[in-house]
C-alpha cells in the first residue's frame, strides 16, 4: 500500500508518496516559514492533495518537530511553528477529504522509525537514534516497537539533564544533554574559541570571514576534515557528550544500536570515535555485557517522510 509522508520543518514541508519497501516514488515541498497555523495547515494539506491526485494512497503520515499527544492527531507544542494544542490530523482529514487513516508523529520519531524499518537499523529490535542538529533529537525502539510513552513525548532525551546549573536550554530548564551535544553547542564553542585565541581559530576565522559570529557547524566540520586541530577538538567534544549521555540511556533501555544522524553526522569518524570511546568509559559493568555499536544514519534527508508514511501503516 502506498502512503503519504509529510517532513514539516520550520523552513520548508517535504513530502512524498512511499511504497512498502520504503521507497519515495514521488515528492513535491512546500515552504513553512512564517505561515500562520491556518496558512500552514493548508500548504500541509495542498502537498498531500497533489500527491494524492496522481496516486492512489491509503494512509497519510504527518511528521512535525515538537510534543505530539498520544493519540498521534494533536501537536501539544512545537518550538519553531506556530501550532500550540493544535488539532492537526483533524484539520488536514477536513480540508483532504480522503478516507484514509492519517497519523501525526515527532519528526525524530518518524526518522528513527525509517532507519528501524528500512536502514542501517532495520537487522535489530533495540535501537536509540539521536539526531545531531540545532538541538538533539531522539527515538527509542524496544523489542521492534517505537517508545512513546504514556502521554506521546517519550524520546525527548535531548532533554534529560546531564549538567547540574548547566547551560541554559530553549526548554525552559538547564544543563540539558541538547546543549552539549548537538551542532548548536558545537557553534557556541568554537564562536567562542575564534572570539578568545584568534591565532588557534585562524581557519575557522577564514571560512568566516574574519567574524566569530559567522563562524557555522558546517564550517567546523569543513575544516575538521581538512585536518585542523582546534575545528577536530571541537568535534571531539561534542563527540564525547554523544557518548557519555548514550550510556546513560543504555543503563535505562540497554539498546543494540545507536544510530547518529542530523547534520553534525557529516563529520563521521571524527564523532563517531570519541563518541565510542566515552560510551564505552562510562558504560556500566562494562567488561561484563554486550555493548552498542554505534552507526551513521543512513536515510539521510528522506528519513522523516519515509517514517512518517510507514508509521500511518500500522
Amino acid at each position: 500500500m502506498h502512503a503519504i509522508g509529510v517532513d514539516i520543518g520550520g523552513t520548508k514541508i517535504a513530502a512524498g508518496v512511499v511504497d512498502d519497501d520504503g521507497r519515495i516514488v514521488a515528492k513535491t515541498k512546500r515552504t513553512s516559514r512564517g505561515l500562520d497555523v491556518d496558512d500552514l495547515d493548508a500548504a500541509v494539506v495542498d502537498a498531500c492533495r497533489e500527491l494524492a491526485a496522481a496516486h492512489d494512497v491509503g494512509a497519510v503520515g504527518l511528521a512535525a518537530p515538537g510534543f505530539i499527544g498520544a493519540d498521534q492527531a494533536t501537536v501539544r507544542f512545537t518550538p519553531n511553528l506556530p501550532w500550540r494544542d493544535h488539532p492537526l490530523r483533524d484539520r488536514v482529514a477536513a480540508a483532504l477529504g480522503l478516507d484514509v487513516p492519517i497519523v501525526v508523529a515527532n519528526d525524530a520519531n518518524a526518522a528513527g522509525w525509517a532507519e528501524f524499518r528500512f536502514g542501517v537499523g532495520r537487522d535489530v529490535s533495540d535501537m536509540l537514534l539521536l539526531t545531531i542538529g540545532t538541538g538533539l533529537g531522539g527515538a527509542v525502539v524496544v523489542a521492534g516497537r517505537l517508545v512513546v510513552g504514556a502521554w506521546g513525548m517519550a524520546g525527548e532525551v535531548g532533554h534529560m539533564r546531564v549538567v547540574p546549573d548547566g547551560q541554559l536550554c530553549g526548554c525552559g530548564q538547564s544543563g540539558c544533554w541538547e546543549q552539549y551535544a548537538s551542532g548548536s553547542a558545537l557553534v557556541r564553542e568554537a564562536r567562542s574559541a575564534a572570539a578568545t585565541d584568534p591565532d588557534r581559530a585562524a581557519r575557522l576565522l577564514e571560512l568566516a570571514d574574519g567574524d566569530p559570529e559567522r563562524i557555522t557547524g558546517p564550517a567546523v566540520t569543513t575544516a575538521a576534515l581538512d585536518g585542523d586541530p582546534l575545528a577536530v577538538d571541537l568535534l571531539a567534544d561534542v563527540g564525547r557528550w554523544i557518548g557519555e549521555g548514550s550510556a546513560t540511556v543504555a543503563a535505562l533501555l540497554d539498546p543494540e544500536l545507536v544510530v547518529i544522524g542530523g547534520g553534525v553526522a557529516a563529520a563521521g569518524d571524527l564523532l563517531l570515535a570519541p563518541a565510542r570511546e566515552a560510551f564505552a568509559a562510562r558504560l556500566s559493568a562494562r567488561g561484563f555485557r554486550p555493548e552498542a555499536t554505534f552507526a551513521l544514519a543512513s536515510m539521510g534527508n528522506d528519513a522523516g517522510i519515509v517514517g512518517a508514511a510507514d508509521l500511518a501503516r500500522l
